[in-house]
């Protein structure tokens, strides 16, 4: 569907003639100059092959001269300079004009600091903003549901409209910093303008930042996960394990989209990095995943073929390695489950068991389950500690668009200075696994929820044919998984049983899992929002200063602790997988999982759980536009 700005301004009765293109003689005359150009260095490097063995000695040289001094004389000389000018100049004119190519082709969409700057670019911008951009509709279409559009202000221009302005910031991204979905469907970035061959061929003519785009986002539920979160810090996913459909994903605190058109307002919520507005948590901030982690490493356990192990809880705890902390679970000492089975220890969440599971299983097994679900695996800490994004995970028709919703990489270290204790941390969500993000742990129950055990690449255009990408696990091992996991909400020792007890009476089947984790955060200034930083100077034996340098104050007294939720449902065919961080939220089966349970409900009315249908019952037609 198009959008055409005669259906907001007036009807027409009869077609409008097409108009003539005015950049169709600047097209045709770059065509010229880079076929010139071309032909100019070809002609060069002919020359200069043709040339290199025809070159010999004036014969005004007398004969008896050496070989190196007749080097120096005449045509010989000569010709060698000029030779050596053209390679000079052949090699310049490829370099100026490969970085031509780079800065106009591929800068926009590979470097960093161009996409952060190229907001700053008054004619990108005007460019951009000449040509009204198309409507964003959510999954149902329907046009009086649009999340940006236009309306007539009281003066008669045209304004864009966000309805709901802060619960799609993240999603859409403004004209500053790095550019968000809007940009890179409508702005230059999305590869939207033709190529001046098109041009001059009458193709393509068609601004496709004139088109409409129809999401798979649910504003229903994108709202109640802005409603379970108001308040909080924290991130909510809800993904279609089946598809890759992205139902809601928000990020809270926010921001307002028209708010930040005011350059002063971006730079003061840029500098608020305790709060951190611009920030989408759900895709970019990492955190210590806690016992959500027991997803991933019961994938693997179950991958390996040892999911039949038994492993014993003790009121002494799992000591890893000679002189290593014992591993305990939250209750301490007196929290024993005794020898038990993997189920059993997923129900109950014990740390003890699954630290051992991590041993057992290796750096090797777990390096290959985290692969499959699209977690980064390094040798080192530094290694994974780089925070690079992973566009390649979307299902997106751009590489703008992939890059626009890049998610950070989830990274866990499996190189070979991984101890026994390292292992044991991390098969519980701890040590080095404390870099998930709520998005990849969203992918994680994804997997599980998927009914042929497969891992589908998100997508957020509606219109997108599903994509796979991995094979995570056989079909029956997945249905195995998604029955472990309902004893995490329906269980007799389940750790979200009671917060699921109206969503099991309403008669939905889930499954999920609880995590909490312990994080040391900054001291940060009640006013400014900014860090506290005391300054460390070095000094040697004698006094003098060897360093000086400001570091932040951390919190070492009062960690915060982070509460977590993952769902799947429904069980029998789950149609949204869920993940839900809130920071500071304390236990996540007090916090998180009523956030998720609420979300399970609300998915139920919009009738996504009838599984004869996997859309929601109240999708409708879209409706034929009008100046809203």
């Amino acid at each position: 569907m198009n959008f055409i700005v005669s259906l907001l301004l007036f009807q027409s009765p009869t077609p409008t003639p097409v108009p003539h293109v005015p950049e169709r003689i600047p097209a045709l005359l770059t065509l010229i100059y880079v076929g010139g150009f071309g032909l100019v260095v070809l002609l060069l490097l002919i020359g200069l092959v043709r040339n290199r063995r025809r070159i010999t000695v004036n014969s005004a040289i007398p004969e008896g001269l050496s070989k190196d001094v007749k080097r120096r004389l005449g045509s010989t000389s000569t010709n060698r300079g000029l030779r050596a000018l053209r390679w000079l100049f052949v090699l310049l004119a490829i370099a100026l004009f490969s970085f031509h190519i780079y800065w106009a082709q591929y800068a926009a969409e590979r470097n960093e600091k161009f996409q952060e700057l190229s907001y700053k670019d008054l004619r990108a911008r005007r460019l951009s903003e000449s040509t009204l951009r198309g409507w964003i509709l959510d999954r149902t279409g329907r046009l009086d549901q649009a999340l940006a559009f236009y309306r007539r202000n009281s003066s008669g221009d045209l304004q864009r409209e966000y309805p709901m302005d802060q619960a799609m910031a993240h999603i859409f991204g403004s004209d500053r910093g790095d550019p968000g979905l809007e940009r890179a469907l409508f702005g230059v970035q999305s590869g939207a303008m033709p190529e001046a061959l098109q041009v001059v061929k009458g193709q393509a003519l068609e601004f496709r930042g004139n088109q409409d785009v129809r999401l798979t986002i649910d504003r229903y539920l994108q709202q109640a996960a802005v409603d379970q979160l108001k308040g909080k810090h924290g991130a909510v996913v809800v993904i279609n394990p089946q598809n890759g459909e992205v139902l809601a994903l928000y990020s809270e605190p926010s921001y307002s989209l028209k708010q930040v058109e005011d350059e002063t307002t971006w730079i003061r919520l840029e500098a608020n990095e305790r709060d951190k507005p611009l920030v989408s948590r759900a895709l970019g901030a990492y955190y210590i995943p806690g016992s959500t982690f027991k997803t991933v490493t019961m994938t693997a356990a179950f991958l390996a073929g040892i999911q039949d192990t038994e492993f014993t809880c003790s009121g002494g705890g799992f000591v890893a390695a000679p002189g290593a902390n014992p591993i305990l679970d939250d209750g301490g000492p007196g929290d024993v489950h005794g020898r038990i089975k993997i189920d059993t220890a997923f129900e109950v969440s014990c740390n003890q068991y699954f630290a051992q599971m991590g041993v057992k299983l290796g750096p090797e097994r777990l390096k290959q389950a985290a692969q499959l679900l699209g977690i980064g695996t390094y040798d080192t800490p530094a290694e994974a500690l780089r925070g690079r994004k992973e566009p390649e995970l979307w299902n997106a028709s751009s590489d703008a668009i992939k890059k626009a919703l890049a998610p950070r990489e989830a990274t866990i270290v499996t190189g070979k200075g991984v101890t026994r204790y390292d292992l044991a941390l991390i098969g519980y969500g701890q040590g080095y696994a404390g870099q998930m993000t709520p998005f990849q742990m969203a992918l994680a129950a994804a997997a599980i929820g998927n009914m042929e055990g497969k891992l589908m690449k998100p997508k957020m255009e509606f219109n997108r044919p599903p994509e796979v990408f991995k094979q995570v696990m056989p079909a029956q091992t997945a249905a195995t998984l998604r029955s472990i996991m309902g004893l995490v909400t329906g269980g007799p020792r389940g750790t979200a049983r009671g917060v699921f007890g109206p969503v099991k009476a309403a008669g939905i089947n889930t499954g999920g899992k609880t995590g909490t984790a312990q994080k040391v955060v900054p001291l940060y200034d009640p006013k400014t929002g900014a860090p506290k930083r005391k300054h460390v100077v070095e000094r040697d034996n004698r006094g003098n200063i060897i360093s000086e340098r400001d570091v932040t104050i951390m919190d070492d007294e009062h960690p915060r602790i982070d509460a977590w939720f993952l769902c799947i449902a429904p069980l029998e065919r789950p149609q949204v997988a869920i993940a839900v961080i809130v920071e500071g939220g304390g236990y996540g089966s007090k916090s998180a999982a009523p956030i998720a349970a609420a979300l399970v409900l609300k998915a139920k009315d919009l009738g996504y759980f009838n599984v004869a249908s996997t859309q929601p019952q109240r999708s409708q037609a879209p409706k034929k536009k009008q100046g809203l």
